[in-house]
């Protein structure tokens, strides 16, 4: 009877790991299986040493004494594994791991580095099997509480098997590339719009060309290899291209796999600081795309953004657009912009020729049409006619958590920003949050992260411009209130205004006691799980 205990509570400690495994594979994965980012959450996250993980050690300490009897001890260790799995069962995430098989690899290889020292343990004490039963239990208890240290092991060991088979991905999708002899590629990347920009395109040019872009965020490297290898077909014309960085090297990365011809910058700005270190690094990085293009090829870049500006391309065609900085050098401009409540009339008109299009779209907000006339920009070049990309853009839709507006049961107007938000991005929305006018203007965010040593002092500023935009403010979680409320206080909003939520479900709650019908809420940002 005491050994078949032993057995099950073994078995409970085994099943504990193994959940707790899941949960660390998934931050690795968010991480982008980056050992640097992801040691650098665990430093900033303190998940080494939460409540969880010390009780685990405390009750894993505790069997070990020889104080401690060993059928009471190990009987503690089940009730702590019962607790444990029961908790990470009800925990819900933004993004929950998706098991792709490289995800599948790093979990069993690190299920087998646990067992392997189970077994480790069992041999050293062999005799009686109640103890080797509870060495192994013991062991799993131990495993629990350095589960990440797993990860970690086992991300490193694979680490030459993942890069051979990326090597072999990336031939097989350059070889269906090098088939497909007339395929237009354009390349999109920037700080900011170019999810935005790249459906924009794809919508316009659907109307003239069999189009594939890369889908959600598919922006890396593999993402973009992935797309090629399962969605890209003989009959398509243009394959549209989402680049995303973090670091210098990653655009010329991607484009030494797609080779583009034709490329958008939307923006060069202060994103992703904590990684790329400064603003020259951005802008050399995201002007790798306009590097890589042949002499023949095309750039359009956005000269409302100073660092786009400054810039000078040589090495292929450039267009230059913008709505506020329009200079000698600007070929396309927006003008006549109206808004209203079906959505947004101007004209896109070309400095150089006189060419123009009066455009209609239910998209609100400068930055949408900014990019909107990038993709008009693009699809003009391409010989897509006027009245093709009058009514594509007429029928643009709202791209999901991105300044998107809906009204919901309750008489609530909300306004969904709610997508990596960024300095030019959040203060676009605020002035957007400020022309409504129907009730309390209420802003719900937890600020903006990744801005390295401007992160205090860029989240201070959105809460100064928030302080005469909206009149309720609710400041969610930790990472960045105390920078967002001397803002807010700064700006002169009342203290009664400013609430203080834990979490997004503490945000709702507040938000559902002090809202009514006519009221607009902008949601903007959403922190990742790796986030407090």
């Amino acid at each position: 009877m005491i050994l078949i205990l032993y057995i099950a509570v073994a078995v409970l400690a085994f099943a504990n790991f193994c959940t707790e495994l899941r949960r660390d594979l998934m931050m690795l994965q968010q991480n982008s299986y980056r050992r640097d980012r992801y040691m650098r959450w665990l430093s900033q996250s303190g998940d080494t040493t939460s409540g969880w993980r010390l009780a685990g050690i405390i009750v894993t300490g505790i069997c070990l004494t020889p104080f401690c009897p060993p059928t009471p001890g190990i009987v503690l260790l089940g009730i702590f594994a019962v607790l444990s799995m029961v908790s990470l069962m009800r925990r819900h995430y933004k993004k929950p791991l998706v098991m792709t098989p490289r995800a599948l690899r790093i979990y069993i290889t690190a299920i087998v580095l646990g067992a392997l020292a189970a077994g480790g343990a069992m041999l050293i004490w062999s005799a009686p099997w109640t103890t080797s039963i509870r060495a192994a239990a013991l062991t799993f208890g131990a495993a629990y509480c350095l589960s990440h240290v797993f990860i970690v092991l086992s991300n490193m060991i694979l680490h030459p098997v993942e890069q051979s088979i990326n090597r072999r991905y990336i031939r097989e999708a350059k070889d269906m590339l090098a088939q497909m002899k007339d395929l237009r590629i354009i390349g999109i990347t920037g700080s900011y719009g170019k999810t935005t920009t790249k459906h924009y395109l794809y919508r316009i040019l659907s109307e003239q060309y069999e189009t594939l872009m890369t889908p959600g965020s598919y922006n890396t490297p593999l993402g973009v290899v992935r797309t090629v290898r399962e969605m890209l077909k003989p009959y398509h014309e243009v394959f549209i291209v989402e680049m995303g960085a973090k670091a210098r090297g990653d655009i010329a990365e991607i484009c030494d796999i797609v080779h583009p011809s034709r490329g958008i910058i939307t923006a060069v700005g202060p994103q992703h600081l904590e990684s790329f270190k400064s603003i020259a690094n951005v802008q050399a990085t995201k002007f790798e795309l306009a590097d890589a293009l042949p002499a023949d090829g095309l750039i359009v870049v956005n000269d409302d953004f100073p660092r786009i500006a400054d810039r000078p391309v040589d090495n292929t065609r450039c267009l230059r657009y913008a709505v506020n900085n329009v200079t000698d050098s600007t070929d396309y401009t927006a003008e006549n912009i109206d808004y209203s409540p079906s959505g947004t009339s101007f004209t896109v008109r070309c400095l150089r020729d006189g060419w123009m299009v009066n455009l209609h779209t239910p998209l609100v907000g400068e930055c949408n049409i900014s990019n909107v006339m990038a993709a008009v920009v693009m699809a003009r070049d391409m010989g897509v006619d006027d009245k093709h990309i009058a009514y594509a853009v007429e029928r643009l839709e709202q791209v999901e958590h991105r300044l998107s507006i809906k009204r919901v049961p309750g008489g609530l107007t909300i306004i969904d920003d709610a997508f990596n938000s960024n300095p030019v991005g959040s203060a676009m929305a605020l002035d957007v949050l400020a022309a409504m006018k129907t009730g309390k203007r209420i802003l719900v965010t937890p600020g903006m992260i990744e801005l390295g040593d401007e992160q205090e002092h860029l989240n201070a500023e959105f809460g100064r411009k928030a302080a005469s935009c909206a009149d309720l403010v609710i400041v969610v979680g930790e990472y960045n209130r105390e920078a967002i409320v001397s803002g807010l206080e700064e700006g002169g909003m009342p203290a009664e205004a400013i609430r203080k939520a834990d979490s997004f479900a503490h945000a709702q709650q507040i938000l559902t006691s002090l809202s009514a019908p006519g009221d607009i809420v902008l949601y903007e940002n959403d922190l990742p799980d790796t986030f407090k």
